[in-house]
């Protein structure tokens, strides 16, 4: 088992950043990312990135976030600039790894001014 906590949200203007990070319980492999889920709205793809350093992104997010990790801490992050009010949602790190799926508890980012 590996448990997820993830942690950076909160409440931001647009145009402004924030970093969401997610911590695994222990030495992690597979593909690490970022879903989020706005009210009303299906959960989404945000960013992933392999083990080996492939990295995708959603169409609406690209040249605004990245994604990156850290192997000697099993940390992975999500840097956010240039936010927009439609950003605004419930972000989830999601981990897969030998097939099973994990999920953090998710944190919220809100674009406002």
């Amino acid at each position: 088992q590996v448990q997820l906590v993830e942690s950076g949200g909160g409440l931001v203007q647009p145009g402004g950043s924030l970093r969401l990070s997610c911590a695994a319980s222990r030495s992690i492999f597979g593909r690490m990312g970022w879903y989020r889920q706005a009210p009303g709205e299906q959960r989404e793809l945000v960013a992933t990135i392999t083990s080996d350093n492939k990295i995708n992104y959603a169409d609406s997010v690209k040249g605004r976030f990245t994604i990156s990790r850290s192997t000697a801490t099993n940390i992975w992050y999500l840097q956010m600039n240039s936010l927009k009010p439609e950003d605004t949602a419930v972000y989830y790190c999601h981990l897969l790894s030998n097939y099973h799926n994990y999920w953090g508890q998710g944190t919220q980012v809100t674009v406002s001014s």
